[in-house]
């Protein structure tokens, strides 16, 4: 099956007066039609900035330096910003971590489902209006068309994130990006709004890459998981592959120091140190100082990102098991 989108070497660098931050250092990876594609790491990782290159939102001082973004045959990153207009939005759509602010306070619910509806479908205002009452009714808005004439400030967390999910499938994208969209809601509401963008996924057959920082939501979502750390790729794979059988030294300490029901320990092992400090990081592997299976090679150079086994991909000299 062709790929929808295939993101080859892409690097973003933020020019800062201390030194250059390179935010997502030399990322590739490829999205199937219809996957859901997990990024998985620490806060200051790359996943957001990996996926804000994506929709080419990426404001001074950072700057996309290199890499292709080819969303069905052609380089988005060679687009003007016109044409990127058409497909952000409408193509590829998003869903950020705070719902509030990503709805316009002083606008009706109704009137920035409509906006989006007639922007990028080009249809009157009264087939937007009932597009819009369907996709309210779609993410399980009671009394839709009622709830339309409401402002943001009238619904809850939940459902404001709600009301962002069906603006941004309004237009049948063929990609959703969700950046960590239930951040900011408490943990039930988390597990319905997850619930929902699952059915809804499957049910409108969009392609999806979620980023997050917690493995248990990745693990009930992803078909396939990156885990970055210090804006590089540590490890690509199967969800089956890199929860049962990572490979990549962080990979393991993380699966290591959170609770799950699939393992029975005494206690928790937090992985020691600190994130690396982003600013004219060291030209070596970032996890070099935490790792506890570092060689003399890894104080010398990057390791290669490489395929260990068919669709399993780490970052490493001194595998976990090897890489085998």
């Amino acid at each position: 099956m062709e790929n929808i989108l295939s993101v080859r070497n892409l690097s973003t660098y933020f020019y800062m007066d201390e030194g250059v931050v390179a935010a997502v250092d030399d990322v590739s990876f490829d999205l199937a039609p219809r996957e859901v594609l997990g990024i998985v790491g620490e806060t200051g990782s790359g996943k957001s900035v990996t996926v804000k290159s994506i929709m080419r939102l990426i404001k001074f001082p950072g700057k996309i330096v290199n890499g292709e973004i080819i969303y069905k045959g052609q380089d988005i990153l060679k687009l003007d910003e016109k044409d990127m207009y058409k497909i952000r939005g409408k193509e590829i759509s998003m869903v950020f971590q705070d719902p509030m602010t990503s709805l316009n306070p002083l606008y009706t619910i109704g009137d920035q489902l409509i906006e989006t509806i007639i922007q990028h479908q080009k249809v009157s205002k009264e087939e937007a209006f009932k597009r819009a009452v369907e996709m309210l009714s779609l993410v399980q808005i009671p009394e839709p068309e009622k709830r339309m004439r409401s402002y943001p400030f009238e619904f809850s967390g939940g459902m404001r994130q709600r009301v962002v999910i069906a603006i941004a499938l309004s237009c049948n994208p063929s990609i959703l990006i969700a950046d960590e969209p239930t951040t900011a809601l408490d943990v039930t509401i988390q597990a319905q709004i997850l619930d929902l963008m699952k059915s809804l996924q499957q049910k409108l057959g969009t392609a999806m890459i979620f980023i997050t920082h917690d493995l248990g939501v990745i693990a009930s979502m992803a078909h396939r998981i990156i885990v970055m750390y210090g804006g590089k790729q540590m490890e690509m794979g199967s969800a089956n592959d890199v929860f049962y059988n990572p490979t990549h030294p962080y990979t393991h300490m993380l699966l290591r120091s959170i609770p799950r029901i699939d393992r029975k320990i005494d206690r928790l092992e937090p992985i020691p140190g600190q994130p690396p400090r982003m600013i004219d990081i060291p030209k070596v592997c970032p996890f070099l100082p935490r790792c506890p299976r570092n060689v003399e090679e890894c104080n010398q150079r990057i390791p290669e990102f490489v395929e260990i086994s068919p669709g399993h991909f780490v970052r490493c000299f001194n595998p976990v098991g090897g890489g085998k």
